[in-house]
């Protein structure tokens, strides 16, 4: 790494803040996951690699990175990710723990939800023909569900879990080429999100309530769990989601449709880009006689109409302000994926085992979790001016990469690792002819 020591001082006077103590965070955070690998190599390289992934590189894979950290060869990192000893499930708990031990709120909020990446081919772990919301169609994709925690002061992804079809759990053959453990069989994807709840509640995350979209709104084995943990829920259902009454069960936009015009209070999602998230919004109880308040919450879009509706569970009782906040904290892990995306490399694995999907991800998670934690202390510790917005997550990103993270590197160094390139990419090419060859 290169310090601009220059730069540093100048920044300082400016902004009271002091680059220098983000390495020393960064270092504190890399010593706090070391114990999680056998040796020192695998360890240093995957600092190398969260370095690469908060880089400003426009593509990320073992190569660009290993060329923009000043190595010789990928080996290292491909290493890291494929045979080197460690484990990837203790690192993700030490994420865990370093984002809630930041972040950490009594009334924190863990908020589930699932991504895809369009993938090529089909020997990539997971992937088949499905239905991935970051294309918005069914197409060749590889899905997972991630967790998030929100709290007061800030929020980051904090556990990932691959979802595998039932056409990858039944082919033998298929599992053992991408090294899918013997133990790993289907699920789905609220069992997915049930599991990465509860191992976070068990681990001791302080959470309150969860949130989720309808995939998990309409599952009742999550909301049964959750329940059972005395942890509230604000979960969307659809509009057929069927909501008992006293007159018996009705379609949730039936129930919504015969509120009356009194029970609407105009209340704020959170804020947007653009001001606060205004919309109308209702609280419909639901008759039960298990314990604690059940309620059907619908919030309305003045200016088109639309509704959209959640199945509410607490333990004790909860006012609508309550609900609507948990509700309106479910887009915090829409914002994890665009960031995490965007800034960390969170979709750009360019790797097809399972081994090599959890190892990528979770230092990819960790890289951004350390950004999110790092943003928010500055902004404690600096109070922002009034002719400027607060410090943004992506604004540090660049900040630290430009001032921390910059490599010189030689017209030697530029130089190898072309003639390298050229070389692998023979390689393959004379691989890829005679393999054609031997097949009319």
């Amino acid at each position: 790494m290169v310090v601009k020591t220059s730069t540093f001082t100048a920044l300082a006077a400016a902004h009271s803040i002091d680059p220098r103590r983000w390495l020393d965070g960064f270092g504190a955070l890399l010593d706090w996951i070391a114990p999680r690998f056998a040796r020192y190599e695998p360890a240093r390289h995957a600092g190398a690699l969260m370095t690469g992934l908060l880089s400003d590189m426009s593509r990320k894979n073992c190569w660009t990175l290993a060329e923009q950290r000043g190595m010789v060869s990928p080996y290292g990192l491909q290493h890291l990710l494929s045979r080197a000893r460690w484990d990837a499930d203790a690192v993700r708990d030490d994420l865990r723990g370093y984002v809630t031990g930041a972040f950490g709120d009594p009334g924190g909020i863990l908020v589930v939800d699932e991504t895809g990446d369009v993938k090529k081919g089909t020997g990539t772990v997971g992937v088949q023909r499905q239905y991935t919301g970051t294309a918005g169609r069914i197409e060749n994709a590889q899905v997972a569900v991630y967790l998030t925690y929100v709290g007061r002061r800030g929020h980051a992804l904090i556990d990932r879990a691959l979802y595998l079809p039932k056409s990858w759990t039944q082919d033998t053959a298929r599992r053992q080429k991408a090294g899918v453990p013997d133990q790993v069989v289907f699920a789905t994807k609220p069992a997915l999100a049930t599991g990465m709840i509860l191992a976070a509640l068990d681990g001791g995350a302080p959470a309150a309530w969860v949130s989720g979209d309808e995939v998990y709104g309409g599952d009742p084995k999550l909301a049964a769990a959750l329940e059972q943990r005395g942890i509230g829920y604000v979960l969307a259902v659809a509009c057929d989601h069927r909501v008992p009454t006293d007159l018996g069960p009705v379609r949730a936009a039936t129930l919504a449709e015969n509120l009356p015009p009194d029970a609407w209070q105009l209340r704020s999602a959170g804020a947007g880009s653009k001001g606060p998230r205004l919309y109308s919004w209702a609280l419909a109880p639901i008759p039960s006689d298990k314990p604690g308040q059940h309620a059907l919450l619908v919030r309305r879009n003045d200016s088109t109409c639309e509704l959209a509706f959640y199945r509410c569970w607490s333990p004790r009782r909860a006012a609508l302000a309550d609900l609507v906040h948990v509700a309106g904290n479910r887009w915090r892990i829409e914002e994890s994926f665009q960031t995490a995306k965007g800034q960390a490399g969170l979709d750009e694995h360019q790797v097809r085992t399972w081994t090599s999907w959890h190892r990528w991800v979770t230092l990819a998670m960790l890289a951004m979790a350390f950004l999110a934690v790092t943003t928010a202390a500055e902004r404690d510790r600096s109070p922002t001016p009034p002719t400027l917005i607060p410090l943004t997550l992506n604004e540090f990103r660049r900040l630290f990469d430009t001032l921390t993270l910059t490599v010189t590197t030689s017209v030697e160094h530029t130089i190898t690792w072309s003639t390298w390139r050229r070389k692998h990419q023979a390689t393959a090419r004379h691989h890829h002819y005679r393999r054609r060859s031997q097949h009319p």
